[in-house]
């Protein structure tokens, strides 16, 4: 019995690590540069040295069906507070349906402004970087394990934090559009954030990310 134990034992942890391997070499790179290309992955954008040291890194891409200012008008609405996410609304945007018109009073963007990242208006994202039809940089600082938001700007960073930015870089390719989605992230300590980013952040991000893609793309869509 003892044996058995030990063989199925053994053939578990050989599995979880064949796993590990496979999610590694092969998943996890695909997940993170999902859409874009070598090139797209490969440069800098700006808002990449608003974070410097960053440990976790993704850029994800997409061409969508109208040019850059079509587009910038449904990235410029974001926010709980404003047009929603475009992604999971019932995880990002408190179940409320993000916004399938363009709405005027959501149009103005300015640096520094804040979108809340969650309806409740505790946490949020500040425009970090902007260049309208173009570029749209979103950063966020937060204190673990709360999750409250802290100035990266003022005194010495928390003994425990995630800071990043949120990217969203647009170009013309003939009529079309070709968002890149790059994201920088630093965090303490390591030990605890760094499994944290593989078991959970970055497949959130991917799942959330490429339901925006899906859910920008059908609002851009000519109806037929």
């Amino acid at each position: 019995m003892c044996e058995h134990r030990a063989a199925v034992g053994s053939a578990a942890a050989a599995s979880a690590a064949a796993a590990l391997v496979l999610h590694g070499l092969f998943l996890r790179p695909r997940m993170l540069t999902w859409g874009a290309t070598r090139e797209e992955a490969a440069r800098s954008y700006p808002g990449d040295e608003l974070v410097p040291g960053a440990r976790s890194s993704s850029t994800m891409a997409t061409t969508l069906p109208a040019p850059p200012a079509e587009v910038w008008r449904w990235l410029a609405q974001m926010g709980c507070d404003r047009g929603g996410w475009y992604s999971w609304d019932l995880l990002d945007n408190g179940g409320r349906p993000s916004a399938d018109r363009i709405v005027p009073q959501w149009q103005g963007l300015e640096q520094g402004q804040r979108l809340a990242s969650v309806p409740s208006d505790r946490a949020w994202f500040t425009v970090a970087a902007l260049a309208p039809e173009r570029t749209l940089v979103l950063r966020a600082d937060m204190r673990l394990p709360s999750g409250r938001p802290f100035d990266p700007f003022r005194g010495p960073a928390p003994l425990a934090f995630v800071s990043s930015v949120w990217g969203f870089h647009l170009g013309p390719v003939g009529p079309d559009t070709r968002l890149v989605v790059r994201t920088h992230g630093r965090s303490r300590p390591r030990v605890f954030t760094k499994p944290m980013d593989l078991v959970f952040w970055e497949p959130a991000h991917f799942i959330m990310q490429t339901r925006q893609f899906h859910n920008l793309r059908a609002r851009l869509t000519p109806a037929a």
